[in-house]
């Protein structure tokens, strides 16, 4: 227990993780699992105490993706049997945002599949975001794919405050999943909604049959960017995808590469994404443990744990649904961090 302690004392004291200690938190032993997960919650307690943060999606755009990414079931070369849509309309959109604030999210993510919006797409999408803003008190994420630089201009003029365009793995191992785009685009799109003025959200998939350094050079990857929020995905085997035969990560696995991420990235907002239920099974509470956020209700293209569990599995453990907030959740979080820092030296 001393090890995982004195790592997390390093990181509280304004430390950092290296590239050899983080490969040994995915190479710790089942044994130190709980240890591991203790440590990573002082870490997690310091920056966001017992507050879960929920996100809600909306797929607003489904299939008809010209992309070949192997995981995803909307890609052109997956025939996976799943309902395909072009942009759902305004009246959707605002149904979707309803929904949301009624499972008590604070974040609204609205992803379209997709290589990038069209322009008329993307006016489409920033006059329902509009009316989104002016009835309800959601944080706006958007995900579609590539942008171009006066795209991005237009959503944060619309009011979009967070901008999603996941790395997904290394850039070694990103090639192994996908041809169609490069790791460079996706960098280069987090860096344009960066200068935009858009909070950024960039996250991975793990289980696709990457290594343990992969992992790690993912992680580090995200903390060189300084993305604001990291969802961490893990690999749901969809039948119709190049990785429907994929190996399941055992839960333990999971929780371990949960805790990595949080130890290399400790102020950041990190969510347990598509695949919890799947992957972590009976253990999904644990990552609470270590991750501060989770989506709620369904995800693109698969269902996800009922929201009534959900909402119970936080209230079980002992923690308690982020209420609704305002303004830049990143500047609320460096405040809450500071005022931490300030009593641990009796300030």
């Amino acid at each position: 227990m001393a090890q995982w302690n004195l790592l997390a004392n390093k990181v509280l004291e304004g430390g950092f993780v290296t590239l050899d200690e983080a490969l040994g938190i995915l190479s710790s032993s089942d044994d130190e699992l709980l240890e591991v997960v203790a440590a990573a919650y002082r870490v997690r307690y310091r920056y966001f105490r017992r507050y879960v943060r929920l996100q809600y999606l909306m797929n607003a755009k489904s299939g008809l993706c010209p992309e070949d990414c192997h995981y995803c079931s909307q890609s052109r070369i997956a025939t996976a049997n799943i309902t395909k849509y072009p942009h759902k309309g305004h009246n959707a959109i605002l149904e979707g945002a309803a929904r949301a604030q009624h499972l008590q999210a604070t974040t609204y993510c609205i992803v379209a599949s997709g290589r990038g919006p069209t322009d008329g797409e993307l006016d489409q999408l920033v006059e329902s975001i509009g009316q989104v803003k002016d009835q309800y008190n959601l944080r706006i994420c958007a995900c579609l794919g590539i942008l171009k630089p006066d795209q991005a201009k237009k959503l944060k003029e619309a009011g979009v405050e967070r901008y999603n365009h996941n790395v997904n793995s290394s850039a070694d191992f990103t090639p192994q999943f996908v041809t169609t785009h490069r790791y460079s685009d996706r960098v280069d799109t987090i860096n344009l909604v960066k200068d935009a003025g858009i909070s950024p959200c960039s996250g991975v998939i793990f289980g696709m049959g990457e290594s343990l350094r992969d992992r790690i050079e993912s992680a580090f990857a995200l903390k060189a960017l300084d993305v604001d929020s990291i969802p961490v995905n893990f690999l749901i085997p969809i039948d119709g995808t190049p990785f429907q035969d994929r190996n399941l990560m055992s839960p333990q696995e999971c929780l371990r590469a949960l805790a990595m991420m949080r130890f290399v990235n400790p102020s950041k907002e990190i969510r347990i994404a598509g695949g919890r239920e799947v992957q972590l099974r009976s253990l999904q509470p644990l990552g609470l443990y270590v991750a501060n956020s989770i989506f709620v209700a369904d995800y693109l293209t698969t269902p996800g744990q009922a929201p009534a569990a959900d909402h119970a599995m936080i209230q079980d453990m002992g923690f308690e649904i982020e209420p609704a907030m305002h303004g830049d959740p990143q500047a609320r979080d460096r405040e809450g961090s500071e005022m931490d820092r300030n009593v641990s030296l009796g300030r």
